[in-house]
């Protein structure tokens, strides 16, 4: 993988991957001077007349203008990605139309109001959950977090309710005080996460499918727990009691919402990663920091482990350090946001130790952030780099690995 700054690793970006580049001449300047997330033809051809888009990707005409701002009202703007009207040559993001942001205002307050509601009904939840556990420990005479149980019900509490809650509050008091008129760095990271959903990434989802492979193994071979002493990290004398466990662990998980957490995470910094870096990296840095994150599992916590959290740890350590030496290619509020995910990680691994494998963590978050560190130099240019053959040849061999360690944790399982 060269290091060089030369023009062999960065090339013009087209439109979407799945879309031929509608180009003019006279505009070519320009265009390529910015990422292509903010190019006029980011998104797709508009159709005739108004519709919107929906995060899937299907298209739902309207018969006029009202039409279209009642559906962005009523589906709160949860599922309307993308708009076009008869003045739209390709779809745009319905913040960049003036005549449709009293409908997006109305929308944002309705879906923060949602969010406040379901993050609350969670608290109450898990609020009950916690007192039921501590009046059982106050009974018992045990500490309340001694039991498993507690720390995940804490967990939850904060994950599923309070942070909800918290950013729900916030963006209906954003709503309701900020001009109709969102900002120009707000509307640049809307336009770059909306974009960024819908490129094409085939290798992070065949990762999402090795790992949903692993887990029906798992389920069939006698449940979550009965996996661990198959294929999870066990340890021995500060070491993986079989080094090929240091494979096969990040594929296994231990219960749905582990799984389920892991997935999402997964999906989202995945496919930002195939997007901006190309694939090859999105396979070598998972294999590298997963493996890393397990060696530093094994030498300081002594409990067996399962999970893709070292891997995860490392896309997020990588992105970090990949989109401050790119600056220019992504919105800085976005990538502020990796940065505060590294922080509620580690806030979550103080409260959840008892529950979460901090030396995977901080192993794989260090792992990613050196791959990145290495490979790719500091640039100001807009482009996305380019995969060299090299890049693509050691992706391949880290795919491969990746297949035959969730083939392999699969055997084991069954």
């Amino acid at each position: 993988m060269d290091k060089s700054c030369d023009e062999g690793r960065y090339f013009p970006d087209g439109m979407t991957d799945d879309q031929q580049q509608h180009e003019d001449s006279e505009k070519a300047g320009s265009e390529e001077s910015q990422p292509v997330w903010a190019r006029p033809q980011a998104f797709a051809v508009a159709d005739a007349g108004w519709g919107w888009v929906s995060r899937k990707g299907r298209r739902h005409p309207c018969e006029s203008f009202d039409e279209l701002s009642k559906a962005i009202v009523r589906d709160a703007g949860a599922q309307v990605d993308l708009v076009w009207t008869p003045a739209c040559d390709y779809l745009v993001l319905p913040e960049e139309l003036p005549e449709l942001h009293q409908a997006m205002r109305d929308a944002r307050i309705r879906w923060a109001e949602w969010e406040m509601d379901e993050g609350h009904r969670q608290m109450v939840i898990f609020g009950v959950v916690l007192m039921g556990m501590a009046a059982y420990s106050k009974f018992s005479g045990k500490p309340l977090m001694a039991f498993g149980p507690a720390g995940l019900a804490l967990l939850l509490f904060i994950v599923l309710g309070v942070i909800p809650w918290y950013q729900g509050r916030k963006r209906l008091r954003r709503a309701r005080t900020r001009p109709l008129v969102v900002s120009a760095d707000d509307l640049a990271e809307i336009r770059f996460e909306t974009w960024l959903m819908h490129q094409k990434t085939p290798v992070t989802k065949v990762l999402l499918g090795l790992i949903a492979m692993v887990a029906l193994c798992q389920l069939a071979s006698g449940g979550w727990n009965a996996s661990v002493m198959d294929a999870g990290l066990t340890k021995v004398n500060g070491r993986a009691s079989d080094w090929w466990r240091l494979l096969t662990a990040p594929f296994l998980h231990g219960g749905w919402i582990h799984l389920l957490m892991n997935g999402s995470a997964l999906y989202y910094l995945g496919r930002r990663m195939e997007v901006l870096a190309r694939w090859p990296h999105v396979a070598a840095v998972f294999l590298l920091a997963a493996w890393v994150g397990g060696e530093a599992s094994a030498r300081y916590v002594t409990s067996s482990s399962v999970g893709a959290s070292g891997g995860l740890m490392g896309l997020l350590g990588f992105l970090l350090v990949f989109e401050n030496l790119h600056r220019s290619l992504v919105p800085q509020a976005a990538t502020r946001r990796l940065l505060a995910g590294v922080v509620l990680t580690g806030v979550i691994g103080v409260i959840g130790f008892k529950l979460i494998d901090n030396a995977a963590h901080v192993g794989g978050l260090l792992a990613g952030m050196v791959y990145a560190f290495a490979v790719f130099p500091k640039s100001n240019s807009t482009r996305r780099p380019r995969e060299t053959g090299v890049d693509r040849l050691l992706g391949g061999a880290a795919l491969l690995v990746l297949g035959l360690s969730a083939g392999w944790a699969c055997l084991k399982l069954m």
